[in-house]
């Protein structure tokens, strides 16, 4: 090949992660006293407060409020309307998250919507997999079935906010990112920062299929 191609030979580190993809909350209660907990900490720290200035105001104790905002205890109303009043917020917005609908989209095969995206070259084409609008986790994504066709040009400059995941489901491309090439055979996964120049620059095999999910901030 006369390109050169620079891989990362380096194993992964392993590093822990915040988040445990197994656990469970215990009960529909829990989970009402973390979403007063986290909604009670969101409203203090937007006001610029302390727990100890909160505690001042409120004539709640420290640890009680400690207590709340963990989600360790559940307030009484008398308790919650004398916090909505300091806080200057309606005593329902206390219940905003654990009230909100949580959606799924379930999107069966073939039938992805094709859309035209900004810079598209020919011969690619983008099934977008699935949407949700704005929700609980302040993330946008959006999931595409990405297939090169024989008659694809190559296109190694899109650029736009977000992180990237591109997961090799057929055939073979040079992928560059910035200023490396990655040869991509299937299975293989590339997980970039996508406001620098990416695209497929090389079509080793043809036709060539992947998943590209892109996720970026709700407000971006």
């Amino acid at each position: 090949m006369s390109r050169a191609i620079k891989q990362a030979n380096a194993a992964p580190a392993k590093t822990g992660l915040a988040q445990d993809p197994h656990h469970l909350r215990e009960d529909r209660e829990n989970v009402l006293e973390v979403a007063i907990g986290r909604e009670l900490r969101a409203f203090r720290k937007r006001k610029a407060m302390t727990v100890a200035e909160l505690a001042a105001q409120t004539g709640l104790s420290i640890g009680m409020l400690s207590k709340i905002e963990n989600g360790n205890t559940s307030p009484s109303l008398t308790t919650m309307q004398t916090l909505a009043h300091a806080l200057s917020v309606p005593l329902t917005a206390f219940f905003r998250r654990f009230e909100e609908h949580r959606e799924a989209m379930h999107t069966k095969a073939g039938e992805g919507v094709t859309i035209d995206r900004a810079g598209t070259r020919a011969g690619h084409q983008y099934n977008l997999l699935g949407h949700i609008g704005a929700n609980a986790s302040g993330v946008m994504v959006e999931p595409y079935l990405i297939t090169l066709s024989t008659e694809a040009d190559v296109f190694p400059t899109f650029q736009h906010g977000g992180i990237e995941t591109i997961f090799m489901l057929e055939g073979e491309l040079l992928y560059r990112h910035s200023d490396r090439l990655y040869h991509l055979r299937p299975g293989d996964t590339l997980f970039f920062d996508a406001d620098a120049p990416h695209g497929p620059e090389g079509l080793e095999k043809l036709p060539a299929r992947y998943l590209s999910i892109i996720a970026y901030p709700q407000n971006s």
